[in-house]
């Protein structure tokens, strides 16, 4: 009996694997003639199927690059070297190595902190000092944080992201930027501290005709929760062009954060409409602060900069408490957001020559006490940030090191609504391994790791604490071989108004 019924299941399995065979065999050779037919991909009609192979590879490629072939510091648009010691980091785990850097020293460009004799010892070590944002304001902002989360918005991020990020910006004592969608019950659910930012779509805080709201704007400044607020002129990911929202990511919810239809793309101006000189942003900027009593700024990619001159020619006309409370400037090579290729590639400055354009600027006349400038663009570890701060930044903001702390793999796929890791996709499924108590820990603990390395840079070269990071503190490797001193690459210039003790960076 036993032996009958084994071979009754032998038998069922055979036509089984017979049936599938047959089944593939059909689906080949449908695959085949589909190939045949079609005239729109010359290689698979004139290698049916095998074609397909070609597709299949140049799709898996870049993720083959990434862990078997790309060298530890090849990679694009972050390498594996930066994107291993985030993840470290953000662990708390081990971020020591062995046998030396893997990092080229010779290059052009490559940057050199100059070490002293005397380095700063523990017990002489101090805090970093605070600086305050919009000290004319009716609610000017203190901060002592000098890493913070920068602009991603609660649809192109997944909610689980943005309450990991909340939380563990609270955890860190740094503040979150909303991006241009809105501010979400997301954002203030870790009670962290809040810049909300205003895009061209004026999403969160426009009336029905899409302008501006002046009742909007009072809502939001209404939460305890949010410090300041940043006009986005433009950014580094798309210079030029407005946020981009697929519609498949634009949920009920979003739709209603940002007051647009539910399911329709999201697709906000290239620029604001209300804003075409310099003195309609000066505007902007004082009506804003007017209306909520906190520091206004905006952020912008650099490239011509005639506006910027007039701006800051207005501003000395008008006097100094018209000024923008600060300045974020965004580096021209990418950002977490999608873009255009064309943009990503060519438009705009990037940091290493639009910061110190831009401090330099501010200290010809006199306003960069005034100003604070914050950096953006690509400073996701400490030598970096060490960096900006000696350029003369008052603070850095990172959007794609703060995604790597979450456990972003760089699969490149954050407008397709199919990221892996449940950063930015909306889909239920996949959000399901992004747990936000765990992740805010990581968060917290990514922030604790750049102000520690940070804090190493600036003791080894024998100041007290970061912000007291100088240019001279740096050197540059020129085309010849040898570096050449910061300073000396781009000099502190002369202070057109002395008796405003603009200290040098």
């Amino acid at each position: 009996m036993e032996t009958t019924k084994l071979f009754i299941g032998l038998e069922l399995l055979s036509e089984l694997f017979i049936f599938l065979i047959g089944l593939g065999v059909l689906s080949l050779i449908y695959m085949y003639i589909v190939d045949r037919m079609q005239t729109k991909q010359a290689i698979r009609h004139n290698y049916p199927i095998i074609g397909r192979f070609r597709y299949l590879f140049e799709k898996q490629g870049e993720f083959f690059r990434q862990y078997f072939f790309a060298m530890d510091r090849e990679e694009m648009p972050f390498n594996r070297a930066e994107r291993s010691w985030v993840y470290r980091a953000a662990k708390d785990v081990d971020r020591m190595l062995a046998f030396g850097s893997t990092r080229n020293l010779e290059p052009p460009g490559t940057i050199l902190f100059m070490n002293c004799a005397f380095p700063t010892l523990e017990e002489d070590a101090v805090p970093v000092s605070p600086i305050t944002i919009g000290p004319n304001c009716r609610h000017p902002y203190t901060t002592d944080s000098l890493f913070n989360i920068s602009g991603m918005s609660y649809g192109a991020l997944s909610r689980p992201a943005v309450r990991a990020l909340s939380k563990g910006a609270a955890l860190a004592g740094c503040w979150m930027n909303t991006g241009e969608g809105g501010l979400s019950p997301y954002h203030l659910e870790g009670g962290c501290d809040i810049v909300y930012q205003i895009g061209t779509a004026k999403y969160g805080v426009r009336d029905e005709a899409g302008q501006l709201s002046d009742d909007k704007l009072r809502e939001v400044a209404a939460h305890p929760e949010v410090k300041m607020f940043e006009i986005k002129l433009s950014q580094g990911a798309k210079p030029g062009k407005g946020g981009i929202l697929p519609g498949n990511k634009v949920t009920e919810e979003i739709a209603k954060i940002r007051g647009i239809p539910v399911g329709q793309p999201s697709i906000s101006p290239n620029g604001h409409p209300d804003i075409r000189s310099a003195q309609d942003l000066l505007n902007m900027i004082n009506r804003i602060r007017e209306v909520t009593g906190k520091p206004v700024g905006f952020k912008a990619v650099l490239g011509n900069t005639v506006w910027l001159e007039q701006l800051l020619d207005l501003v000395e006309e008008l006097g100094e408490q018209t000024a923008p409370d600060f300045i974020t400037v965004d580096s021209a090579d990418g950002g977490s957001g999608a873009a255009p290729q064309p943009l990503l590639d060519y438009v705009g400055l990037t940091l290493k020559e639009s910061l110190p354009l831009l401090v330099d600027m501010l200290i010809e006349r006199g306003l960069k006490k005034r100003i604070k400038v914050i950096a953006s663009g690509k400073l996701i570890v400490p030598s970096k940030v060490a960096w900006a701060l000696a350029v003369g930044a008052d603070c850095v903001v990172s959007a794609r090191g703060f995604m790597f702390s979450l456990g972003c793999i760089q699969a490149m796929q954050c407008n397709k609504d199919t990221c892996p890791t449940g950063i930015t996709t909306h889909n239920p499924r996949l959000q399901r391994g992004l747990d936000p108590e765990h992740k805010a820990v990581r968060v917290a603990n990514y922030h604790k790791y750049i102000n520690y390395g940070v804090g190493l840079i600036a003791h080894s070269c024998g100041v007290k604490e970061p912000r007291e990071l100088r240019r001279y503190h740096v050197k540059i490797v020129s085309d010849h071989g040898l570096s050449i001193p910061l300073h000396e690459l781009h000099p502190v210039p002369e202070v057109h108004h002395p008796g405003r003790g603009e200290p040098p960076p």
